[in-house]
């Protein structure tokens, strides 16, 4: 079943029309190419005109989209020989985080990266196995249990944020949740060696910004990054939910908001109506962004094994998030 948003509508009626008049054609052997063209013109416009004047609430129903790719949609691309490693060596493996090692091909050399993530899952029975992508403290501990890895090994780090926020039941409550999550941050933080987190679709809360401490942050289009989803942010605020809408403008959660605010070093475009609509487009996008933004950094950075060179490393990733704290009043 096709899924689209209420705003979405006009152009899947047009993609309808138009997918029918080339079925006729095909068919009935009518020529109607000029039609079709005029249609295409048409459904082009719609879309660019429909996608570049978007609301923050529409901005956060997209990061939400089913269709959009998830983690392993661009491992499999990017990283085609990646390995998963399982298990937090206390009590089990958490499916919602994704976490392994990798080869990544940077102008034709192989680069060994460890990669870790959150993954949804589409079907029913892949959102259960999933959770969904909210990551109990089994999750976090294998990220740590990664991180640890990356620094023994001097091996870059590489995040795909897509969460709406850590698993809150009393199960994982009762296994440490914030304290797994405040360790996964500090350990990220402490690290010697290259980090980049990227948001690929929601970024919510701190099970997000647990593997969110990159020297490079970067942020796909359409994708949401909140220290509080809309929902809970108007619950909070005004008791009602309903008014996520409101809280989301409030919020400032875009990627435009977040690069206005030095938040994030780079916004990743997405293909022309969304990552939804074009996964593969979607997917080269961020590979390119991906090196462009990372690869010279690694580049610059990381060829210097020594450890003054690697505290620089951790020191640029501690005043990097230093200074998002600051802010200036302007008086007439």
């Amino acid at each position: 079943m096709e899924i689209f948003f209420d705003f979405e509508k006009p152009i899947v009626i047009l993609e309808k029309k138009l997918a029918e008049l080339r079925e006729i054609e095909k068919s009935d052997g009518v020529d109607f190419q000029d039609e079709i063209i005029t249609l295409e013109k048409k459904l082009l416009k719609l879309i660019q005109e429909t996608y570049s004047k978007l609301t923050t609430w529409q901005r956060v129903q997209l990061s939400r989209h089913p269709n959009r790719p998830y983690m392993l949609d661009y491992i499999e691309a990017i990283f085609p020989d990646f390995m998963e490693l399982h298990g937090d060596r206390t009590f089990g493996d958490d499916g919602a985080l994704v976490a392994g090692t990798a080869n990544w091909d940077i102008k034709g050399k192989k680069t060994p990266v460890v990669i870790i993530g959150h993954q949804k899952g589409r079907t029913t029975k892949q959102k259960v196995e999933r959770n969904f992508g909210m990551a109990r403290p089994e999750g976090y501990r294998k990220a740590i249990r990664l991180f640890e890895m990356a620094e023994r090994f001097r091996l870059p780090v590489i995040t795909f944020i897509d969460t709406p926020g850590a698993y809150p039941g009393m199960d994982a409550e009762e296994r440490g949740q914030s304290q797994a999550i405040a360790e996964s941050i500090r350990a990220m933080f402490g690290l010697t060696v290259p980090t980049c987190a990227v948001i690929i679709g929601e970024g919510g809360s701190g099970g997000a910004l647990a593997i969110g401490i990159g020297n490079c942050i970067l942020m796909q289009e359409f994708s949401t990054y909140s220290v509080i989803s809309p929902e809970s942010c108007a619950s909070i605020l005004w008791s009602d939910s309903t008014l996520a809408e409101r809280a989301a403008e409030r919020l400032k959660i875009t990627a435009k908001d977040l690069n206005e605010m030095k938040l994030i070093d780079s916004i990743i475009p997405e293909p022309s109506g969304g990552a939804h609509r074009n996964s593969k487009g979607a997917i080269e996008s961020l590979n390119k962004t991906l090196l462009e933004q990372f690869g010279p950094w690694l580049k610059k950075n990381f060829q210097d094994a020594s450890s003054e060179a690697s505290a620089k490393i951790r020191e640029a990733r501690f005043e990097k998030f230093r200074k998002m704290g600051d802010f200036a009043l302007k008086y007439e």
